[in-house]
């Protein structure tokens, strides 16, 4: 029996060459080289507190405090459903979801037209405001913490979620009046110029035209500020005290005569990791644009 197979009119090939061809491609393109294997290596050390996290929210305080394991032998959900029918715990994200939201808003408003102008107008001292701007972004929340106590507290503004909400502003308006006067930048003026000869007046110009256009850099923006907003422990724990105590500030105060309840601590961790993730999804591709930009 021949191990030649032949065609008419073409040359023939070993059966053997010809069916190893095909898995010797397969080797080479799942070959793994070093780009994957750091790529890889790099995945797993920013998965395994994560997953560690998760791994002690499923463990009771006898199992974490009883030995290393990789899983839970006992799995249990007790730790989140005390989070989620204690209000002590609950209400914690709801307070942080209000004066986020609030903060996210404001600072979206406010920087829109104050990049705008940054963008379109040259005027006396302007790249010496800007920089006093992010000048602002600059300084550590606890430079601020007791004027802000101070000032809220005579004003009737403590433990209030607008309080907050209006403390993070400072540092979240100058980023992103940063991140939208990139974007309008790069604008062409011919747009405005071109909107104003079809009659539209400013406001609707700016709405229907103008923002859609840069709708990229307010998803950027909104992004940055909710993530300062949600993790910002020192201001949001300083400002409040029951009412408007976000889950950061309800999550150092948890020590009791028996310890730490590093179960329920975990899973308020877990919670906590959920609302950023679920921002990055729906805002990936407004990243991904902008560090296209240059502007993240």
């Amino acid at each position: 029996m021949s191990d030649v197979t032949s065609a008419p009119g073409a040359a023939s090939i070993p059966g053997d060459v010809s069916a190893a061809e095909p898995q010797a491609r397969t080797r080479r393109r799942f070959r793994p080289n070093g780009s994957m294997i750091v790529m890889v290596l790099y995945l797993l050390f920013l998965m395994l507190p994560i997953y560690w996290l998760l791994n002690m929210s499923l463990k009771t305080n006898a199992e974490i405090l009883s030995g290393f394991s990789l899983w839970p032998r006992n799995l249990t959900l007790a730790n989140y459903e005390k989070i989620l029918s204690d209000p002590s715990w609950y209400m914690g994200y709801v307070n942080s979801i209000i004066y986020v939201t609030m903060n996210t808003v404001l600072s979206i408003v406010v920087a829109l037209p104050a990049a705008y102008a940054f963008s379109r107008y040259r005027f006396m001292g302007d790249k010496h405001l800007f920089f006093w701007l992010l000048t602002n972004r600059m300084a550590p929340p606890a430079v601020f913490a007791l004027p802000f106590f101070q000032l809220y507290s005579s004003v009737g503004l403590f433990d209030t979620h607008i309080a907050v909400a209006l403390a993070h502003t400072l540092f979240n308006v100058p980023l992103a009046v940063w991140i939208l006067e990139g974007f309008m930048r790069g604008v062409p003026r011919e747009i405005d110029e071109t909107a104003y000869i079809d009659g539209y007046s400013f406001p609707k110009f700016f709405v229907k035209i103008f923002m859609p256009l840069i709708a990229s850099g307010i998803g950027v923006a909104a992004f940055f500020c909710f993530m300062f907003s949600w993790v910002e422990l020192l201001l949001s724990r300083t400002l409040t005290s029951v009412d408007a105590k976000p889950i950061a500030a309800t999550m150092t105060r948890t020590v009791s005569a028996s310890g730490l309840d590093w179960g329920v601590l975990a899973a308020a961790g877990v919670l906590t990791i959920l609302p950023g993730a679920l921002v990055i999804w729906f805002v990936r591709n407004y990243i991904a644009k902008g560090f296209a930009l240059g502007r993240v």
